[in-house]
């Protein structure tokens, strides 16, 4: 039995988690099943070179076809019997509306659901959005969450109460780095921001005076360095589909602040503190509660190491395993 694995088209300086989360998944089960690599030939961004994606695909299926993210429209060609299609979320619905709303829902939800055996969401916050947006049976979306790097492991600090590093991490709009200068002006703390900072975020950090270093295009090692550096996760996001940061920084042994919406508490269970990712003042005081409350800090670290057992790239790969398999 071959599987093919079927990824989006790179672009330069881009978020590449899916296409590594999923390097990880063929590498764990390569004793086990065949699995094969295809990177589309065009980039997604316009109606003929997504056609030709399609065609292109088409003529690369294997026994079974996963499709496995940001690409949802490929399988137009495909065997709808040996498909499977994975939705991160549900992002593109929310942020645009009219016809380019209709054109989204159906090419990228309604066809790509209709025409796959399974649709397999990262989270139940993401099968609900999807149930929400396309009418289909609840028991054809399966629920297998996203396991780390290898790379993030156990990395011990002592907490540096005086000026902590709060480490944030992705600067698109849904990250809300603007809540988190805004919560943290006048606090005895340093920013560091992996992600490219535009004008106004530059304008919040020298407005409000606060201390930061920013860094882009960093693999997974160099990340790593960075949550070891660092004494607080803040993610307290406006959307997620999952929310990958939450469990590196269980992983490595750092207390987070999370958002209490969509996907992430579902994420972090009892291992973060969530917070109103609109609400400055809640933010605030949650970052204050975890510098000055030790005991609860450490709780939230020892529980985080083990919400981090939940995600396990040998779990997560099984579950990957088990669905091919009943294709």
């Amino acid at each position: 039995m071959k599987v093919v694995h079927f990824h989006r088209r790179r672009r330069q300086a881009c978020n590449y988690s899916i296409e590594g989360f999923y390097a990880n998944v063929r590498n764990e089960l390569k004793d086990k099943i065949n699995i094969e690599y295809v990177e589309l030939p065009f980039l997604s961004n316009r109606i003929f070179r997504r056609l030709f994606n399609c065609l292109y695909a088409a003529f690369k299926q294997g026994d079974i076809n996963h499709v496995t993210g940001d690409v949802n429209y490929l399988n137009l060609f495909f065997n709808k019997d040996k498909t499977i299609v994975t939705i991160h979320d549900c992002g593109l619905l929310d942020s645009t509306d009219g016809l380019a709303n209709k054109i989204y829902k159906y090419f990228w939800f309604t066809l790509p659901v209709k025409s796959a055996k399974y649709i397999v969401a990262i989270s139940e916050a993401t099968k609900s959005e999807i149930l929400k947006y396309v009418c289909c049976n609840p028991d054809k979306i399966k629920v297998i969450h996203v396991s780390v790097s290898p790379v993030f492991r156990r990395a011990d600090k002592k907490f540096n109460k005086e000026k902590p590093v709060i480490l944030h991490i992705g600067t698109a709009h849904n990250k809300n780095l603007p809540g988190l200068i805004k919560a943290v002006k006048g606090l005895s703390c340093k920013l560091m921001i992996i992600g490219v900072l535009d004008e106004n975020d530059k304008r919040l950090l020298a407005e409000s005076k606060i201390e930061y270093h920013n860094y882009i295009n960093l693999t997974d090692e160099e990340v790593f360095e960075k949550y070891k550096d660092c004494d607080i996760l803040f993610f307290a996001s406006t959307y997620e589909g999952f929310g990958m940061p939450i469990v590196e920084a269980n992983i490595v042994g750092r207390p987070v602040i999370t958002s209490n919406i969509l996907s992430m508490p579902e994420v972090a269970g009892d291992a973060a503190l969530l917070v109103d990712p609109y609400n400055t003042d809640e933010i605030r005081n949650g970052i204050v509660k975890i510098i000055n409350d030790a005991d609860y800090r450490n709780d939230l670290v020892e529980k985080g190491f083990m919400n981090a057992e939940r995600f396990t790239l040998n779990k997560i790969a099984g579950e990957y395993l088990k669905i091919y398999l009943s294709v």
